[in-house]
């Protein structure tokens, strides 16, 4: 996918801000507010929005670290000769004149009948702030607001945040629920999320490396939390 980055007809395919980006790297410039002539590929529109938003909340607590710097590296999957190209689109969106709403905003747009890439997309960013193995307020207001536009209700926000942020009641907010939940409720959120976040669909729909390794690590979180309240409560794990 990264190839197509040089195009020059990526930056109008896109459209609004995330254009203007592409539109920049290839050396034009895109003034089309409104999104691109025809709905571009989702593969694109996740992969320049995850790049951009990446950008952003890397500097979200003021400082770009090295690690986070790799982190990026690890989120997004980029071959030896795309990874110059990348790399000059992740500072060109550290420099842009563009707010971080106005790329979550036409991600959120493009991607409305795909919840599940916006998903992967806060849960590469929640990858980048953890690089430095510490949350700053900061980072979190930025991931919370990305959420809120991106739709997701705050429930869905604590369980995004806790397969990264370990927190008292950790395994219960990764599935969604409260330690009040039954037996039974807890066995059903966990059949649902598997089969909801499994990497396979990412793989059966065709999309980037970037995407599917989010997907696994989210699966893993959610195995793992399920385990341990598995434990917790002497539940069948076979069940």
């Amino acid at each position: 996918m990264w190839g197509k980055l040089g195009g020059a007809g990526v930056g109008f395919a896109l459209g609004g801000p995330l254009g203007a980006l592409v539109g920049a790297l290839a050396g034009h410039f895109v003034i089309d507010a409104e999104g691109g002539p025809f709905a571009p590929d989702p593969e694109l529109v996740f992969s320049t929005g995850l790049v951009a938003l990446a950008a952003k909340m890397a500097k979200a607590d003021g400082v770009v670290t090295h690690d986070e710097a790799l982190a990026f590296r690890r989120v997004v999957d980029v071959a030896p000769e795309d990874l110059d190209r990348v790399t000059r689109l992740f500072d060109l969106a550290k420099q842009t004149s563009h707010g971080f709403e106005a790329y979550a905003a036409q991600l959120a747009e493009l991607l409305a009948d795909r919840p599940d890439l916006l998903e992967d997309v806060l849960d590469g960013l929640f990858e980048i702030a953890c690089a430095d193995h510490a949350i700053h307020e900061a980072e979190l207001r930025y991931f919370r607001r990305v959420g809120e536009i991106f739709g997701f209700e705050e429930k869905r926000l604590d369980a995004i945040e806790a397969r990264h942020v370990v927190r008292k009641d950790d395994p219960y907010r990764v599935l969604g629920l409260d330690r009040s939940a039954s037996d039974d409720e807890i066995r059903a959120r966990r059949r649902r999320l598997v089969v909801e976040h499994h990497p396979d669909r990412h793989i059966a729909a065709g999309l980037p490396p970037e995407a599917i390794r989010i997907a696994t690590d989210r699966l893993a979180a959610i195995n793992a939390a399920w385990e341990k309240i598995a434990e917790e409560r002497r539940l069948d794990r076979s069940s």
